[in-house]
């Protein structure tokens, strides 16, 4: 197959983002699309290592992505949160507390939908990490799900304090369930950022949970990390179907949707690793205790979409 174009070009659009404020045109730039080099594992990994990213066009079945949002929407829609016979408005409103007294318990059975889970446990993206590990890889049981409304966005941090309590051989793959457009919030990399090492040594080894004195986002907003570090924001406009994976020392967040006419951002984040490294017991088994020990419930996820939440 032919090589990937390399990044250089801005996205298509380029009305994003970040804490309320545009992103200079300057500062944006493509994802690679690297679905070519699949058939191709050693330079698929060569491409990981060299980005610290890979970005992967069209590598799901887009049904199946269809009917793992319907089914996420419709589990939403029975709480007074998505107008019906819609794909995805919010209605502003929430009966979930209402309706669902535990709201750790709904949020694990939305999150352990059969649809959804075919999709984010599925052939398609075993294959995809097999290549990348190259060998047997397992998917962690505990799965973010994140569905995003306007005014929501998510910080810059790298993985690492959250997820390398027992190895760092981990990695992180973002699903876009449908279409998610530049104002409606899509993930973003910084570019170059696996190799910030005046930020990512001193992480090594931080444990969000045991380290209670330090914090795990870094304090500033992407516009500033991007400016002061001379570097770019990487996105793209995602449609159904397409998968973004990196390490534990990548940095990266998501941009603001701000765009009250498109439907919600529906997304999930999921991590795997090596079958033959240990598993960390906080995110496998039928209920995983998560980060804190609390379960579902500890996501923002699980709060009410008419809730406001903080940034992460």
């Amino acid at each position: 197959m032919t090589e990937p174009t390399r990044q250089g070009s801005k996205p298509t659009m380029t009305n994003a983002m970040v804490k309320g404020m545009p992103v200079p045109e300057a500062l944006l730039g493509d994802l690679t699309d690297s679905a070519a080099l699949l058939s191709n594992p050693p330079a698929l990994r060569a491409r990981l290592a060299e980005d610290g990213y890979l970005f992967l066009r069209g590598v799901i079945n887009q049904a199946a992505i269809h009917t793992a949002r319907a089914e996420i929407l419709a589990r939403l829609e029975a709480v007074g949160e998505i107008v019906p016979g819609t794909d995805g408005t919010f209605t502003g409103t929430s009966r979930r507390g209402e309706l669902e007294p535990d709201l750790g318990a709904f949020w694990q059975s939305v999150s352990e939908g059969p649809a959804f889970r075919a999709v984010s446990h599925g052939p398609a993206v075993a294959a995809v990490m097999a290549a990348v590990a190259d060998g047997e890889v397992r998917p962690q049981d505990y799965i973010f799900l994140r569905v995003g409304v306007p005014g929501r966005a998510t910080g810059l941090h790298f993985d690492a304090p959250f997820f390398t309590r027992m190895h760092d051989q981990v990695w992180t793959v973002w699903l876009p369930l449908g279409d998610v457009a530049i104002p409606q919030g899509p993930l973003v990399v910084v570019e170059g950022s696996h190799r910030f090492d005046d930020l990512i040594d001193p992480i090594r080894g931080f444990d969000v949970i045991r380290d209670t004195t330090r914090k795990a986002d870094i304090g500033a907003d992407a516009i500033a990390v991007a400016t002061a570090r001379k570097t770019r924001l990487l996105t793209a406009d995602f449609r159904a179907g397409d998968l973004i994976l990196f390490g534990m020392y990548t940095l990266h967040g998501s941009l603001d949707h701000h765009a009250e006419d498109l439907p919600v951002r529906v997304s999930c984040d999921l991590r795997w690793q090596s079958a033959a490294m240990p598993q960390d017991p906080r995110y496998f088994g039928p209920n995983p205790g998560g980060t804190t020990g609390a379960g579902y419930a500890e996501l923002n996820g699980a709060k009410p979409l008419d809730q406001a939440w903080h940034i992460r």
